[in-house]
């Protein structure tokens, strides 16, 4: 198996048959292969094609066309593998866009059956009002597919109470490789019913028998833990009573033995109530000999977090209030020590027991408690994204996943990281800790630099000093992420020779041609082999000059790579990201989709100028721009900004359209078409107009457009302060705070209201407000650029930004905060304006949202604002998405608050749908409909009449009252409301 970047002589047929006779989707472009070349492993192997498939029919007539024609075949949910289990030279069949039902629950016995593409969080969200969870906790439970967990044998935080996924899945329904279906599951000791000459029957007495003839070597050779999930369940063939469950030996077989199509699940009642002790502890090694202490307190989990952890979660904005809050000091280490169960007090009593046996160890006062359910969750979050904390150190040394589960016993525990600590340190590294310290299990992570033949013999090297030390301590290699191309070759040592042929001797019975995922757990490539790695020999990038300045990252190419293929961004709960795929559900409209597509295209795997292609301008089209990966996506990706730099090379080779100069060229024409207000707001007015904008510049005939106002906002009322260095006396006392007021483009020419009534919010407030406008002479307002850089115009973007931020350097000289309304204008000069060269400049300022000013000044107690009661109102508050991304909304929630008798309540949503431009296109209406209609539409249409919607961006009034015919507000306006 190896890189290839064409297709074979007959793919071009295969392609064409599974388009013929797959309802699914099937894609064999290059873009395509490319993004299911890579999982969240250190690998890169490019498939023959991909099949999305709609149901079982389409995989059963899938195996049946690969193998007529001599193609292997993948399965593949989320792709979030670490040892390379979801990449090979096959077509690749992804269950997650299509496969995700739950096809029943039997709440009495106490089981589900799903098909393979269900997301656990989403089943667990389905099972809860049931009382029922599954309870194999993964840490990217928001993303793992129940068919990937199977595949893999996954364990996840709890397991030390309810075990693998091998103890908790009760059937699986499978295609064979040769066509034949069936239900794997519960095998009598006597093999009543198993007599036929059929093929299950057949598998279920070749199985029994290798059980029974190697039972002997099982017990001799296999590791007594729980944490063994390396080789094939060939324990499980001769389990007590004689009896054996067939579908315990298809979990953790990797897609290798068959196709799963259906998962009958053992279900678990939902504890009533969960209490949590973070431990604290100086030194490293000191967590690890506590941690067989702490066991027999009987937790439900105890799991381990590090000081790089903790460190790196403390500069990701979305952790950062978290982790201030449940860690005191600077310890090395930290250990998450869960109790669950039914009666609240018993577990309090535990917590406290906790406390005590800290004391006793030398460790008094070091248990911060966490008692409250949302933060138990928000503490468990940080915690389940470390993997992907890990990997945000930037630059080319990353930690890298290949003995990361090992697993020993608890007693041996501490010593055996003092021992892997040293090999590190012998080959000039050092390893990054987190995970599973109850079960022996710690993910670790050793830091070196891939891209060199070096640090692949390093990987080398380190993993045989590591193994070995393993089987010393009677261990397991494999103790949780399963085996795939890093770990498989080492299973001879492991388990031996003769255990290594009854693997081969399960593989060829089930599947005699090799069709399934071949290369995996038997018959395996080397792991160091470069060849199968993302960064193969000779990997580099093609040289790009860039518009924005992505030097933080070491250039533009370093940025795209940051992305590490975790998934983070496919996650299924409410959040900012990703607003797209949680439309399409494609790989390509996700994050990491478009992610491995630059980083194909900046390195030449995808051609000389896939950078400016059409693939390429598929692959980002549906990026709205909403920043969610920014704040979300734990290593760092900023997709937004990334845009910004494609959009630039894409319009230095190909140009504008018509609509792209109308939107990036609005703030220079809007004083004139504000003069022609009544001709310019004939569009929606006039029938037949609007479809012919939609044929003439793409704008969609199903919207309304934004309405030109005759009376913008000029600084209605206000006295310049300081302007081009001449100082114009203020009407109000001295003593006020000074506040320079922004108006933006969207605010000036459509939205007037808002920025009156920001003023006489501000002014009610105490505030002197000074226009922040333009220097004397010129009558132009002032710009953050934003509407050029939607368009890849960065150098007109810089532009207006030099010229706004010299008009603004007198505020920014004394102090004075530069307050704005809507969020992607104002956080424009918080956010690019840093990497087109104004660091300095806009770093000095003090730019704020409205509701920022407002709601740091009531913290400061220094804002006299009379507010009167809305009589019987309530507020429905939806967040602009860059808000969110920059952490806005605490402020704003806190701002609306201030109305008194005001019930607040937030929308949990990802972004409106409009995104500025996006969804006025027509080519984007139905997807930027369907982004509204996920969860921000439907919470407004359910409002009653007397609620007041209020919407943080101008777009998202827009698409609130397109979707729903309700008028939005936005806060400044609900508070002048508000004011006597």
């Amino acid at each position: 198996m190896r890189h290839r970047s064409h297709l074979r002589p007959g793919d071009a047929g295969l392609a064409a048959r599974l388009r013929r006779e797959v309802e699914g989707e099937v894609w064999f472009d290059p873009a395509s292969r490319g993004r299911y070349s890579t999982d969240a492993s250190i690998y890169q192997i490019e498939p023959i094609g991909v099949v999305a498939p709609r149901s079982a029919e389409d995989i059963a007539r899938t195996i049946a066309i690969c193998r007529e024609a001599g193609a292997p075949v993948l399965p593949r949910g989320a792709g979030t593998s670490q040892c390379g289990q979801t990449v090979g030279e096959a077509v690749v069949v992804d269950t997650s866009k299509h496969l995700d039902e739950v096809l029943g629950v039997d709440e009495e016995v106490r089981r589900v059956t799903v098909q393979p593409g269900v997301v656990l969080d989403r089943l667990n969200a389905w099972l809860k009002p049931r009382g029922l969870f599954f309870p194999v906790d993964v840490s990217p439970a928001n993303r793992a597919t129940i068919g990937g967990m199977a595949g893999n044998n996954s364990c996840g935080a709890r397991s030390i109470r309810y075990g693998n996924m091998v103890h908790n899945v009760h059937a699986i329904s499978v295609v064979l490789a040769d066509g034949n279906a069936a239900r794997f599951g519960e095998v009598s000791g006597n093999l009543a019913g198993f007599s036929g000459n059929d093929r299950y029957s057949d598998l279920i007495h070749r199985m029994r028998a290798l059980g029974a003839r190697e039972a002997d070597e099982i017990a001799r050779r296999f590791p007594a833990l729980l944490r063994r999930v390396g080789g094939y369940n060939i324990d499980t063939l001769a389990a007590a009573g004689g009896g054996h469950n067939m579908a315990h030996l298809l979990v953790g077989s990797e897609g290798t033995l068959g196709f799963f199509t259906e998962i009958e699940l053992d279900l678990e009642p939902l504890p009533a109530h969960r209490v949590l002790g973070v431990c604290h502890f100086p030194a490293f090694h000191e967590a690890m000999s506590a941690t067989q202490h702490i066991v027999a307190l009987d937790p439900s989990a105890v799991e381990l977090v590090d000081r790089t952890l903790i460190e790196l979660a403390r500069d990701i904005e979305a952790f950062r209030p978290t982790v201030e809050r449940f860690v005191r000091g600077a310890p090395d280490a930290l250990l998450l020590v869960e109790f669950a169960g039914e009666d609240r007090s018993s577990l309090l009593s535990r917590l406290a027991a906790l406390r005590e046996l800290m004391g006793d160890l030398g460790f008094p006062g070091a248990v911060v408690e966490a008692v409250e359910p949302a933060f138990q969750s928000a503490v468990w979050e940080v915690r389940k994204a470390g993997l992907n904390i890990m990997m945000s150190m930037k630059g080319d040394g990353k930690p890298v996943s290949f003995v990361e589960d090992c697993a020993v016993r608890l007693e041996d525990l501490a010593e055996y990281t003092r021992r892997l600590d040293a090999i590190f340190a012998r080959h000039g590294t050092r390893g990054t800790w987190y995970a599973h310290a109850s079960v022996g299990t710690l993910h670790v992570r050793p830091i070196i630099d891939l891209k060199a033949d070096e640090g692949a013999r390093t990987m080398r090297a380190i993993a045989e000093e590591c193994f070995e030390m393993v089987r010393e301590y009677r261990g397991s290699h494999s103790g949780e992420h399963g085996d795939g191309i890093v770990r498989s070759e080492f299973h001879e040592a492991m388990f031996g020779p003769r255990l290594v042929g009854a693997f081969e001797e399960v593989k060829d019975a089930f599947d005699p041609a090799g069709l399934f995922n071949p290369g995996k757990i038997v018959r395996p490539e080397r792991m160091d082999d470069r060849e199968l790695f993302r960064y193969k020999p000779g990997y580099a990038p093609l040289p790009v000059e860039t518009g924005l300045d992505w030097s933080e990252w070491g250039g533009f190419d370093r940025a795209v790579e940051m992305c590490n293929n975790n998934g983070a961004c496919r996650k299924s709960n409410p959040g900012v990201m990703c607003p797209s795929y949680r439309v399409t559900m494609d790989e390509r409209h996700v994050t990491r989709g478009r992610a491995n597509t630059l980083r194909l295209a900046l390195t030449g795997q995808l051609g000389a100028d896939a950078l400016t292609s059409d693939a390429m301008a598929e692959t980002m089209a549906l990026c709205v721009g909403c920043k969610g990966c920014k704040r979300e996506c734990p290593t760092g990706v900023d997709m937004a900004r990334m845009k910004i730099e494609y959009l630039h090379q894409r319009r230095k080779r190909h140009g504008l359209s018509l609509r792209d100069r109308a939107v990036a060229w609005l703030p220079r024409y809007a004083p004139a078409a504000s003069r022609l207000a009544w001709m310019m707001n004939l569009r929606d007015r006039l029938p037949g107009l609007p479809a012919a904008t939609e044929r003439l510049v793409g704008l969609s005939a199903k919207r309304t457009l934004p309405k030109w106002r005759a009376d913008p906002f000029r600084g209605d009322g206000l006295v310049a302060s300081v302007v081009g260095g001449s100082e114009r006396r203020p009407a109000a006392r001295g003593d006020r705070p000074e506040v320079a007021l922004f108006a933006d483009t969207f605010t000036t020419w459509f939205e007037p209201e808002n920025a009156r009534a920001a003023v006489r919010v501000l002014q009610a407030a105490g505030f002197r407000v000074r226009p922040a406008g333009p220097p004397p002479g010129e009558r132009r307002p002032l710009c953050c650029g934003r509407t050029f850089l939607a368009a890849g115009l960065v150098e007109e973007a810089r532009r207006e930004l030099a010229r706004t931020l010299s008009a603004l350097g007198p505020f920014i000289e004394r102090g004075v905060p530069v307050v704005g309304l809507e969020p992607s204008c104002l956080l424009t000069f918080r956010d690019e304006a840093l990497v087109l060269g104004f660091g300095r400049e806009a770093g000095a300022a003090r730019f704020l949202m409205f509701e920022e000013l407002v709601a740091g000044a009531v913290a400061e107690g220094g804002l006299d604002l009379p507010l009167r009661p809305l009589a019987g109102k309530r507020a429905l508050l939806h967040g602009h998405c860059h808000q969110k991304a920059f952490g806005v909304m605490p402020a704003l929630e806190r701002t609306l608050g201030l109305v008194p008798e005001l019930e607040v309540a937030t929308i949990e949503s990802s972004c409106c749908g409009m995104a500025g431009a996006f969804g006025y296109e027509a080519a984007n209406y139905e997807t930027s409909m369907a982004m509204g209609e996920l969860s921000l539409l439907p919470a407004v249409r359910a409002a009653d009449r007397d609620t007041l919607i209020v919407a943080g961006g101008t777009s998202c009034r827009h698409q609130i009252a397109d979707g729903t015919g309700r008028p939005a507000w936005h806060v400044a306006r609900v508070l002048e409301q508000a004011l006597p």
